[in-house]
């Protein structure tokens, strides 16, 4: 038999059959299904495999839904933070928080915010006492550009109202406001009408231009009175018109996350903002290798600090080859700032943080995505990003997905029909049970055992497991 100190840590008590309980989403009395088991400790490693397989832990609870049979089916959600831009939306609750932060205001209009991913039962256990070396306090940088912005939205105004006077091209254009953080742009569409009899263009006239055309001329010519020396090196240095803007400028190049998180703010700024991580408590085992992250592996508090008093505490956990948030909680008082949106901002953007040393660290797993829940569909808005195949557990884009969990709560989201779980338990005599304080493989453990019951519980925790996991974890039998 096996030692202790040779194999994984992680130490799991499965229950057998199905959880029925009442759904938190739809409100069915007994329509949620799920299978879990209780994690006296485990690597981060094996939970990463583990919420791969589509498993999620609720503090020291580890529960994996029955898809294909619970009311409100939910699909594990990873967005690619690399690719990650941060939408309209997105900018404007980044932009109302350094708002309020530099100046005071509070933005009015719709304070609602995303509702919180899961219970918080287990969150208050942190040890706040142990502080980690990723504790770090943000110095968010003053908001320089904010009346600039404010100047240019202006000239916008004017330019599209000579827009319509300099033109006869009909321009429609479509306020679509982007949903939560859907990463795509507004849409602006050229409907080209025939002219009404006797309204057609003149034709002793010269043609129209279109206004973008004068507006690049009005730039071009104030330019050259500004600097005609410099207008005429770009035109022998390039052989091509010089741009159009200052190099310094870049006013058309889109923000990055980073750029608006840590936006600056003025020395006398109306509020500070502190954000600070603890390791708290949960059954990972932390882990702090010399090729991992500076702050190691495993369960960590997210705490907002706003001028001494902690307003919101997210729980994430720093996996392998993930960040994976397991809740947030804060203070209503403070929703106008919506937090729930600025602390997932964060979250990706501290992943890239992670990412720069620990390259294979480059997801950030925001939970379920509960495609019938309308509440809870905010999280596909998060792009790019995947969902994971209940099957076979591959990711597949979430743009895939959508056409088919519009027809049907539980789908199959591989497409191609022989594909089966290249992870399941192929040999399950080689899972590991831990028995009467003695560790064994299953081969030998269900020699000794008469309940007939038995085997079928345990062959089902290894189909749900896996079998790499089922090899490493110690499944815990009386």
């Amino acid at each position: 038999m096996a030692s202790w100190n040779a194999l994984s840590p992680s130490v799991v008590e499965y229950f057998e059959g199905e959880d029925f309980y009442r759904c938190g989403y739809c409100k069915n009395e007994s329509g949620s299904r799920s299978n879990g088991m209780w994690a006296h400790s485990m690597t981060v490693q094996d939970y990463q495999d583990l919420i791969d397989r589509g498993w999620r832990r609720s503090g020291k609870y580890v529960y994996k839904p029955v898809m294909n049979q619970t009311c409100c089916p939910q699909y594990t959600i990873r967005c690619r933070p690399l690719q990650f831009q941060p939408s309209k939306s997105h900018k404007k609750v980044l932009k109302k928080m350094l708002k309020f932060l530099a100046k005071g205001e509070i933005s009015k209009g719709n304070c609602g915010d995303e509702p919180m991913d899961s219970t918080v039962e287990d969150a208050v256990a942190g040890d706040f006492a142990l502080i980690n070396k990723l504790d770090i306090k943000c110095d968010l940088k003053t908001l320089s550009d904010d009346l600039k912005e404010s100047l240019e939205n202006e000239e916008m105004k004017k330019e599209r109202n000579s827009k319509k006077e300099e033109s006869n091209e009909l321009i429609h254009s479509q306020a679509i406001e982007e949903k939560l953080g859907s990463g795509e742009p507004s849409h602006s569409i050229k409907v080209h009408t025939v002219p009404k009899p006797g309204k057609g263009a003149d034709l002793s006239k010269p043609p129209c231009r279109k206004a973008k055309e004068i507006r690049k001329e009005r730039k071009r010519l104030k330019l050259m009175q500004q600097n005609p020396a410099g207008e005429h090196e770009g035109f022998q240095a390039q052989g091509q018109p010089p741009s159009l803007f200052p190099p310094k400028a870049k006013s058309n190049q889109p923000k990055s996350l980073e750029d608006l998180i840590f936006e600056s703010l003025p020395e006398n700024a109306s509020h500070k903002l502190e954000f600070t991580r603890f390791l708290c408590n949960s059954p990972l085992e932390a882990e702090n290798p010399p090729n991992g992250p500076e702050s190691g592996y495993g369960s960590f508090h997210q705490q907002y600090w706003l001028d001494g008093k902690i307003i919101a505490v997210g729980v994430i956990d720093i996996l392998p080859y993930c960040v994976s948030s397991v809740y947030l909680y804060y203070d209503p008082d403070y929703s106008f700032l919506s937090l729930g949106v600025y602390s997932a901002l964060r979250e990706i953007a501290f992943t890239r943080q992670l990412h720069e040393k620990t390259s294979q660290l480059c997801y950030y797993y925001m939970g379920f995505y509960i495609h019938s829940c309308p509440k809870m569909k905010y999280k596909g808005q998060y792009r790019p990003s995947d969902l994971l195949c209940p099957e076979t557990y591959v990711w597949v884009p979430i743009e895939q997905c959508l056409p088919s969990l519009e027809n049907s709560k539980y789908c199959r989201f591989n497409q191609d029909p022989e594909a089966v779980d290249e992870g399941r338990s192929k040999e399950p005599d080689r899972l590991q049970v831990f028995h009467k304080k003695a560790i064994m493989p299953y081969g030998v453990y269900k020699k000794s055992q008469k309940d007939p019951g038995e085997e079928a519980t345990v062959l089902q925790y290894a189909r749900l497991v896996g079998q790499a996991c089922s090899e490493r974890m110690l499944l815990f039998r009386s």
